[in-house]
């Protein structure tokens, strides 16, 4: 309660501002202000992660406790799980599906804690050395802050959806300080389909996240690297990067999606947590590249560093013998999606993003440092490999390859190789989509036909719920009933089908006006003769909880006009009409076109 009375204090002077002015200036100033929002909140969220880090790790030894190594995962887990299942109450995991979901079933509303428990609980998670990236919470915490802003505004679904993407496209802005890579992430993935009208709010959402971002964390680049000029005779070596990112693409999404799968069959909590914190401290401590989000690792690669884990982990020689450094990384790769899923289904709170970039960088040094060991040293510069390596897993994993170029492109400042980023990310886009054609964000809710893609018929489908546009005003018969009694009902009625059931409200068939028209008014019939002397089957049934576009392909197939809704157990509920679903359709295209 308290929650609310405060966001409303916040809002309510806005509120009485925003009556005044036009729908137009009304989004841009909500925009402006969500991105604010947004910004601070990546800020926040970005400095939480840091001081946990810096409060557990800045000062033991890592030779003589990396021990702890075994531990501190574990602990940030379990904390994030109980604060989950007895403060919030809700799975707040997979944040970019989540709001994939809000926009496709749920009206694009998201519950106002949101706003603040997946930041919260992902801190603490990443902190604590989770594998996991802070992406994916932020971009749910912008997009609750933009849902949220919207609907206290009482806006319009189209608004509301415009607004939720503001958020989105904010909190990426923000946390990689990349206005641009923002509004393509929420292009691409999050809305299906949006007019030049609207991108305005996008832009200004993203500049005034990125804004507040350099206020307080600077104006450097994320990743800060030093680069080799593009050279063309590499062109050859990009290609079997981006077809090596393509197979680690592939790797990521169906591996992540088997092992959470897997884990999360465990069903007691506590154990699910106790076996993934085990295995997961035990990947880190043997690959201590896997504690948190490894970012200052893809620091060293950047810039052509040199990695020494001597004292950190029994497996220190692998990176002293030549052939071995890249057998290390590899291994760090493929283990990389198991410290991730652990982490996120025993108990954590993360995103896939991160970990995304994270193995992005290891495969392009990977592909490099093996190019040069064949080739000679220096061959190919490894630094920039690193980078393109990047943007190639993004574009295969996220399926996005516009984000995937200018977004490392945008936080490296490595816009001197948008040749070998755009030819890279394209190939592995292509070769992973022709494999896998769903996201890691996507595949799940694809199963279940809840994906709303750019294709505008197809979104309104997935819009549209049977549920909503079932027409109960028929009035039933029972079965045993006579002719007499049917046609007291059809005098009371405004309807022409009635509805036959049993005792039960079983659907058992319908009886139409025009199949008793010959014999309602011979009243020596009445007594003699009953419905189901002229009862019908139904040319197939609409189950209340179908999918639109399958009850579109019974229309279809049948070529009826008005089909019965029944539950599974054949209860009757209504009548769904071929008219009222054509009118529904065109109301909601108008929602989904955002002209």
């Amino acid at each position: 309660m308290r929650r609310s009375f405060v966001v409303k204090d916040i809002l309510a002077p806005l509120r009485r501002l925003l009556k005044k002015l036009s729908e137009r200036d009304v989004m841009i100033i909500l925009s402006l202000f969500v991105g604010i929002c947004c910004g601070l909140a990546a800020v926040l969220l970005k400095l939480s992660i840091e001081a946990i880090h810096h409060s557990l790790t800045s000062w033991f030894d890592h030779e003589a406790y990396n021990f702890l190594y075994l531990i501190y995962p574990g602990v940030g887990m379990l904390i994030a799980m109980l604060f989950v299942r007895y403060v919030v109450k809700d799975n707040i995991g997979h944040g970019v599906t989540k709001v994939l979901v809000a926009v496709s079933k749920n009206d694009s509303k998201i519950r106002p804690h949101n706003m603040w428990s997946s930041m919260l609980a992902s801190s603490v998670t990443i902190g604590f050395g989770g594998s996991v990236g802070a992406e994916a919470p932020i971009v749910y915490t912008g997009a609750a802050i933009g849902s949220n802003v919207a609907r206290y505004m009482g806006l319009s679904y189209k608004n509301m959806t415009i607004l939720l993407g503001c958020g989105a496209a904010g909190a990426v802005a923000g946390i990689f300080k990349a206005p641009l890579a923002g509004v393509l992430f929420t292009l691409e993935i999050l809305l299906f389909n949006i007019s030049m009208s609207s991108i305005l709010p996008l832009l200004l959402s993203t500049i005034s996240a990125t804004v507040i971002s350099y206020i307080f964390l600077g104006d450097k680049p994320p990743f800060e690297c030093t680069l080799s000029p593009f050279a063309m005779g590499n062109i050859p070596y990009y290609i079997i990067l981006g077809l090596f990112c393509a197979a680690c693409s592939v790797y990521f999404t169906r591996m992540t999606l088997w092992l959470e799968d897997k884990i999360k069959s465990i069903q007691k909590p506590f154990v699910r947590w106790g076996i993934s914190a085990s295995c997961l401290g035990l990947l880190i401590f043997l690959f201590p590249p896997l504690f948190g989000e490894g970012y200052e690792y893809l620091h060293e690669l950047l810039n052509g560093g040199t990695i020494n884990m001597d004292g950190q982990t029994i497996l220190a020689f692998f990176l002293k013998k030549a052939w071995l450094v890249p057998v290390f990384f590899l291994l760090v790769l493929l283990l990389k999606v198991f410290s991730m899923s652990f982490t996120n289904a025993g108990g954590g709170v993360g995103g896939t993003f991160g970990p995304t970039l994270f193995i992005g960088a290891i495969a392009g040094f990977v592909a490099s440092r093996t190019i040069n060991l064949i080739a000679g040293a220096g061959f190919v510069p490894e630094q920039n490999f690193v980078l393109v390596g990047m943007a190639g897993l993004m574009a295969g994993v996220m399926q996005a390859p516009m984000t995937a170029i200018f977004l490392i492109a945008d936080m490296t400042g490595g816009y001197e190789l948008l040749i070998p980023l755009i030819l890279t990310s394209t190939i592995s886009y292509a070769v992973s989509r022709a494999i896998e054609p769903y996201s890691i964000y996507t595949k799940r809710i694809a199963k279940k036909g809840e994906l709303l893609t750019h294709d505008s018929d197809q979104a309104v489908l997935t819009l549209l719920k049977t549920g909503e546009l079932v027409e109960s005003d028929f009035t039933t018969v029972r079965i045993d009933a006579t002719l007499g009694e049917l046609v007291e009902v059809v005098a009371e009625s405004k309807r022409n089908i009635f509805p036959v059931v049993d005792s039960r409200n079983h659907f058992q068939g319908f009886v139409s006006l025009e199949d008793i028209r010959r014999d309602m008014f011979k009243k020596d019939l009445w007594d003699t003769a009953h419905v189901f002397n002229y009862m019908k089957s139904a040319p197939a049934y609409v189950y209340v909880d179908e999918k639109m576009d399958s009850v579109m392909i019974k229309f279809e197939q049948t070529d009826a006009w008005n089909l019965p809704v029944i539950e599974e157990d054949r209860t009757y509920v209504g009548f769904v009409s071929k008219s009222n679903i054509f009118a529904a359709y065109r109301n909601q295209l108008k929602q989904v076109s955002h002209d």
